[in-house]
């Protein structure tokens, strides 16, 4: 340990003076307050000591008296000094200062010398689903709506009003599922359009898809627990899934959805059937009626809840919106999972559950208790957005609006399908699918995507049982027009240039295997 400070103005003054010579961002105060705590930390400064006044520190540094005093005032409310009336400011008596073994443990570590961060096993899984922090593309981005079309002006009248006009109430803790206004809304936009089976009082208001299907996992399935999930399917559903410590299976998807006869032989029964029957997440196919009937059966039979993720069902071109899963039965195991965040905008963070009669009672009671219920001059907001008939013309110019990107995006990618790129259909949603065939081109184009600013994202990483097939899911909602046409025609340019130097690998080997 260095040797202590006598705490005499010259040398505090000194030291502190040579402390503020290096260059930094941090405010003056701030820094004369970590450099007086971390000299009591290691010992430099003893217990007991008296410190100089702060007229005769402040003047020697050529500070403020304030901005000593403000770095002073905040180490005697942490403890580390105390004030005696009459006498001066000293360090407390600490065991830093008495040289106590404790004082190396507690002593401000440099960032190459700190702690790793241990993750539990749980943690470490779950940072499997996680995508890396990085730069927003908006070409390209699954999921994300045109935020340039959102009627903010109106909007922000809409809010300002209800939150001025907020009943006390509103500010206390809630426990009533949402504002009733809301759920009301909801409700008979549901029945009338997805053909949702339901009473307001079975709408429960949450912060998000996520946080329903955290609840979900939660309320109806123990650690272990089985669970069967789409393969390719949403990585937000796998990660509270996972989290939640419950078994994936992963139940293969083709051209009529989620598979039955697939599901891998042995596998116990279900606790949760997790499915996006409208639009499949990520492949965009339909689940057929003979597959909804079938799963609503197999529920049954193994008393397991199905999870009806309903993300982004408004935006159907051509045709009429697919009814809801949970509305082919009254008596039906579904809870429907609705999100505001693709129709409206993603930091609206709110989203809702159609729940049976018999789980209304527990799931709010729970969701007040572990999530705490709030937001609600915004759900004012969005009610009378709702009942007002703003929402549903937001839809339809959105719908018409995606309908022109995907175009878009399809003429950009034109020179490639040409030559054999195959794309989705594309009957509904935000994004497409490019299928490809090669997992080394399904790479090489999102390293090379990253370096043009484009974010690519591989359908590979959809999969819970690698390798998965691979491809791109190519989201074209929130890109601009010109970004859709930037980004598809570069596409099409590295597809084709990568294709083509394969091929000419694979026929510069012909004749050699031939030889051999």
């Amino acid at each position: 340990m260095e040797p202590v400070i006598a705490a005499h103005a010259d040398w505090v003054g000194e030291a502190l003076g040579i402390e503020l010579m290096t260059p930094s961002s941090q405010p003056l105060a701030r820094r004369l307050y970590r450099a007086l705590r971390g000299w009591i930390q290691v010992g430099r400064l003893a217990s007991g000591s008296r410190l100089p006044s702060s007229r005769r520190l402040a003047r020697d540094l050529g500070v403020g008296r304030n901005t000593l005093l403000e770095a002073i005032e905040q180490l005697v409310a942490e403890g580390f000094l105390e004030t005696r009336p009459g006498a001066g400011t000293f360090v407390a008596d600490l065991p830093f200062g008495r040289g106590e073994a404790v004082s190396e443990a507690l002593a401000e570590k440099p960032p190459s010398e700190a702690p790793e961060a241990a993750l539990s096993a749980r943690g470490e899984r779950l940072l499997r689903f996680c995508a890396s922090p990085g730069h927003h593309h908006a070409a390209f981005a699954p999921g994300v709506p045109a935020l340039d079309r959102f009627p903010h002006e109106l909007w922000q009248r809409l809010l300002k009003r209800h939150q001025r006009d907020a009943p006390e109430a509103w500010l206390d803790y809630r426990t009533q599922g949402g504002v009733t206004a809301l759920r009301e809304a909801l409700c008979d936009y549901l029945r009338l359009s997805r053909s949702v089976r339901c009473r307001p009082e079975q709408v429960l208001v949450v912060q998000g898809a996520q946080q329903g299907f955290e609840l979900i996992a939660r309320m109806l399935s123990d650690p272990g627990d089985v669970a069967w999930l789409e393969e390719p399917g949403y990585g937000g559903a796998q990660a509270c899934f996972d989290a939640a410590g419950l078994e994936m299976v992963a139940v293969p998807v083709d051209g009529e959805g989620l598979d039955l006869k697939r599901v891998p032989p042995g596998q116990a029964a279900p606790r949760l059937i997790y499915v996006t029957p409208s639009h499949q997440y990520p492949s965009g196919v339909t689940m057929s009626l003979p597959r909804r009937l079938a799963l609503l059966e197999a529920a049954e039979t193994h008393g397991a809840w199905i999870v009806e993720d309903d993300y982004d069902s408004e935006f159907r071109y051509g045709q009429r919106p697919i009814a809801a899963l949970q509305g082919l039965s009254a008596a039906a195991r579904v809870i429907y999972v609705g999100t505001l965040s693709k129709v409206l905008y993603p930091g609206l963070r709110l989203g809702y559950l159609v729940l049976p009669e018999a789980l209304v009672a527990p799931f709010r009671r729970a969701n007040a208790r572990l999530h705490r219920e709030g937001q609600y001059a915004v759900q004012a907001a969005l009610a009378e957005f709702i009942a007002a008939g703003h929402f549903s013309r937001h839809v339809r110019r959105m719908r018409n609006c995606y309908r022109q990107r995907q175009a878009l995006l399809r003429r950009a990618l034109a020179p490639a399908v040409a030559r054999g790129l195959a794309l989705s259909e594309g009957q509904a949603g935000m994004h497409l699918v490019a299928w490809l065939d090669d997992r080394d081109i399904e790479q090489a184009l999102v390293r090379r995507a990253a370096e043009q600013g484009i974010g690519l994202s591989p359908l590979s990483d959809y999969y819970l049982t690698p390798p998965g097939r691979p491809g791109l899911v190519l989201g074209y909602a929130g890109a601009r027009d010109e970004e859709i046409l930037r980004a598809g025609e570069w596409l099409a340019r590295a597809w084709l240039a990568l294709a083509e130097s394969r091929d000419r690998a694979g026929a510069a080997e012909t004749p050699r295997d031939k030889h051999v």
